[in-house]
């Protein structure tokens, strides 16, 4: 497996990479301020989840569509019309605001809209990454890729925090200028991005769909993998809106808040530095496990101690074994996944996985109304040690051997692929 300076050697992956980090981080300082505006407009908890939700539903509304739109037509084209989308869309918050007429309708059509454009980038970019890397170089890729999401954790809270505490509309100024610099540096790519030729009548946009998730239901690895994935993003979505909620009710200032971020952040940066390595060493499937398991004892504390300094600790130190986990086991399934069908293999798994994201911050906020503070984030615990059964008990994920391992055995399988695609 290739490591980070060897990678670094990869003009397009590069490009493609410093453009989204600079774009994710924008969207990070979004989506900090987003609960924080909307609680203040409105002083409730649930319409507060509700914004949230309103970006997550329109991603996962728009990723099945997106990915047959990938595997038909130029990925880096649909790349780069999402972020110019995400361009206007944040700039006419900026103009509300400077006419101090920022409402809850405009916040959710805007978080609505752009989470539409977020599904429509994601199965692009991940049929391009395929593109423009080996798969030697994939793990290292993935892990390169969890990183920039952890760097904008790192800095996009307290960024988030200190523009949110000049005016309410600079982040999204902030964000309006990020997507623009997504936009040139995603026409820098040197790399022919078009779909795979097809041969023979096209068929419609559904049987497209159907044909990918045949693909991924009919396989007891992606099953498995697509169980646990939905459920962990619904348990530590809720987790963290459930924090962040308990944090503001408190009276927390909101750049101490941002520490929450900065601290998720640092342990998801140190755990991406060190992904390439963990998964070189340690097999993959036990990865995820281990991985699966870690987050459990770590939440805790959150429990009895509502401080920004507990939540940040248990928070940052959960996820240092995230990026590793999830890059390897992705790297494994999108090597698995034929070219002419990445597009709508990423874009499957990502809704099955992400369908009852939008539920998070709706549940956290109803459990916080109920139940309270201690007992909400109680509950969440259970649920998180119930999700870490699903990969101990499948062997189909449990059992996947270190990426030297599978890697060769995809070699060694290769050609008898291409014969039998032959007939």
């Amino acid at each position: 497996m290739t490591g980070y300076r060897a990678l670094a050697r990869n003009h397009d992956f590069t490009v493609l990479w410093v453009g989204q980090t600079v774009s994710e981080l924008g969207s990070r300082i979004s989506m900090f301020v987003f609960p924080l505006l909307a609680f203040a407009l409105t002083h409730s908890p649930v319409q507060a989840g509700l914004v949230e939700a309103a970006h997550l539903l329109g991603m996962c509304a728009a990723l099945l569509p997106a990915g047959v739109l990938a595997d038909r037509t130029d990925r880096q084209r649909v790349m780069r019309m999402a972020s110019a989308a995400g361009v206007l869309l944040y700039a006419s918050l900026v103009v509300a605001g400077l006419m101090h007429a920022l409402t809850i309708p405009h916040l959710v059509v805007v978080a609505l809209l752009t989470g539409v454009a977020t599904g429509c980038f994601g199965p692009a970019e991940t049929s391009a990454v395929r593109a423009v890397v080996s798969t030697e170089e994939l793990p290292t890729a993935l892990s390169q890729n969890q990183a920039r999401q952890h760097v904008a954790s790192l800095v996009g809270g307290p960024i988030g925090g200190l523009l949110y505490g000049v005016t309410r509309w600079l982040p999204f100024a902030a964000d309006a200028a990020s997507f623009a610099i997504s936009w040139v540096m995603l026409g820098r790519i040197r790399t022919d991005l078009s779909a795979p030729v097809h041969e023979g009548p096209r068929p419609s946009p559904r049987q497209d769909i159907a044909e990918g998730l045949r693909f991924i239901l009919a396989r007891p690895f992606f099953r498995a993998l697509l169980v646990y994935a939905a459920l962990s993003n619904l348990v530590v979505n809720g987790i963290f809106f459930v924090a962040i909620i308990r944090l503001i009710r408190a009276g927390f200032h909101p750049a101490e808040i941002g520490l929450v971020e900065t601290a998720a952040g640092i342990g998801g940066l140190l755990g991406a530095v060190a992904a390439p390595t963990i998964i070189d060493h340690m097999a993959t499937g036990r990865l995820t496990v281990v991985g699966a398991w870690s987050f459990v004892p770590l939440v805790i504390p959150i429990i009895f101690w509502n401080n920004p300094l507990v939540v940040a600790f248990a928070l940052g130190v959960g996820l240092l074994l995230n990026p590793a986990g999830n890059a390897g086991i992705s790297a494994y399934a999108i090597a698995q996944t034929p070219d002419h069908l990445q597009g709508r293999m990423g874009a499957a798994t990502r809704f099955l996985a992400m369908s009852v994201m939008p539920l998070a911050p709706v549940l956290g906020g109803v459990l916080l109304s109920t139940l309270g503070g201690p007992a909400a984030v109680a509950a969440m615990a259970v649920a998180t040690a119930l999700c870490a059964l699903v990969p101990t008990l499948a062997r189909s994920v449990r059992d996947v051997p270190r990426p030297i391992h599978w890697q060769a055995e995809l070699a060694a399988a290769a050609p008898a692929e291409v014969v039998s695609a032959g007939r």
